[in-house]
């Protein structure tokens, strides 16, 4: 998929979740269009091309816009937080091999 194509998935969701009352966040973009919520993090601009969707509407100043943000903040923490313990500890294991193989 290209990111165009990805920009353009994203820009019909959101027309489209406006159009039927749904409130919109990440989660609901992702379901929406089939992209995954990590693929969408690893992607700025289509994150700034939701928040930008999202502070058009009033429903970001509110409790419960607010605390949608903060759990949408959290699994993208969360996320980040996996990829680097998976990294580390795929590093553990290389450096292992190189001491096992420079010891041979």
């Amino acid at each position: 998929m290209t990111p165009t194509s990805r920009h353009q998935q994203v820009e019909q969701a959101l027309a489209e979740l406006q159009q039927a009352g749904i409130p919109v966040s990440i989660t609901a973009v992702a379901v929406h269009t089939g992209i995954a919520r990590a693929t969408l993090y690893r992607h700025p601009e289509l994150i700034a091309l939701i928040r930008e969707h999202r502070a058009q509407t009033s429903d970001n100043l509110t409790l419960t816009g607010l605390n949608a943000d903060l759990a949408h903040l959290r699994i993208g923490i969360e996320a980040v937080a996996d990829r680097v313990r998976h990294h580390e500890e795929r590093l553990r294991h290389l450096e292992q091999e190189r001491k096992t193989e420079s010891n041979s």
